[in-house]
């Protein structure tokens, strides 16, 4: 028999979330207070989609583009976006004023700091129905919005480089949706922290695909070449970025599959994701990447591009200005 005496003594789960607002289908609440239906289809299925925007002091950082990929997104499971840019623009801006610790400041330095970086969290549901797998029509999504603060690499992970490990990609073949739908990337992500990793870079058969919660890049004669941009791939933001600022600055840019070997062998390897911006792997499965002197450090086009990052962050402030 249960003593419910000890039922009581149970923390609440909601006790242990932040004291940060967040948006739920047209309301400001509490993030402890949220609550979605148990029939949500977002809970039951996974049947929903999500983006995570960054927000460097204040400024949103590539905010039209990750609108279009989730517009991308939603168009693949037929839901329709309940909301226009300059709504989901403001709500991001509301969020990031009313977070705890935030301080308003307009000045271009601040990009130099973290303590008023986050990151925007949007997810869509399709909404509350009956268990179902059919897609019922004319359905509510449910809308989600959160905005957290946003931890960036070390600078000792700058100066080093991280390790990753390899593993084959088990995930579904419509990657290029970001869905909600996420155990494949949480097993993957697992391997690496049981491996004491920074990621998990994977391949479908013998071409690279991606990581768990990151696109890589492999650069060889300096030059920076990642996998197509296809269903077996989530296009990050960064994939325009990185060709725009490899451009820039005169380094060859290529997409095309790429092999197994052409990744061990490399001289070097990048992560790129919202959280890791641009990050050198200097350890791939316990053996240093790249040759001679340069094997297990990170390499000139790193540098470069990690350089360029930060510059079209600012760049980008000039334009972003939480009001």
């Amino acid at each position: 028999m249960t003593d419910s005496s000890a039922l009581h003594s149970v923390p609440e789960a909601s006790d242990s979330l932040p004291d940060a607002p967040c948006y739920l289908n047209g309301e400001y609440t509490p993030l402890k207070d949220a609550k979605i239906s148990v029939m949500d289809r977002g809970f039951i299925f996974g049947d929903g989609v999500y983006e995570v925007v960054p927000a460097y002091a204040g400024h949103l950082f590539r905010f039209t583009e990750h609108m279009a990929r989730l517009d991308r997104s939603l168009a693949e499971l037929r839901i329709a976006n309940p909301l226009g840019a300059d709504q989901w623009r403001a709500i991001a801006l509301q969020l990031i004023a009313n977070s705890p610790g935030y301080q308003r400041s307009s000045g271009l330095n601040d990009a130099q700091t973290t303590a008023n970086d986050r990151l925007i969290y949007i997810q869509l549901s399709r909404g509350v129905a009956m268990r179902d797998h059919a897609m019922p029509p004319g359905l509510k999504p449910t809308v989600f919005m959160m905005c957290n603060p946003m931890k960036l690499p070390s600078a000792q992970q700058r100066s080093d480089g991280v390790a990753c490990v390899t593993a084959a990609d088990f995930r579904w073949e419509k990657a290029h949706i970001k869905s909600t739908s996420l155990l494949g990337a949480v097993f993957a992500r697992q391997i690496s922290v049981d491996a004491g990793a920074a990621e998990t870079i994977m391949f479908r058969g013998n071409y690279l695909s991606e990581a768990a919660a990151s696109n890589v890049w492999v650069v060889k004669n300096g030059k920076v070449m990642g996998p197509p941009k296809d269903r077996l791939v989530l296009e990050g933001i960064r994939y325009g970025l990185i060709e725009q600022m490899c451009q820039s600055a005169g380094i060859a840019f290529e997409l095309r599959r790429i092999s197994r070997d052409e990744v061990l062998t490399a001289d070097e390897i990048l992560l790129s994701s919202a959280t890791k911006e641009v990050l050198p792997v200097t350890s791939l499965d316990g053996r240093p990447v790249g040759n001679g002197e340069a094997a297990g450090k990170p390499g000139p086009v790193y540098a470069r591009l990690y350089a360029a990052y930060q510059q079209a962050k600012q760049k980008e402030q000039s334009h972003e200005r939480l009001a």
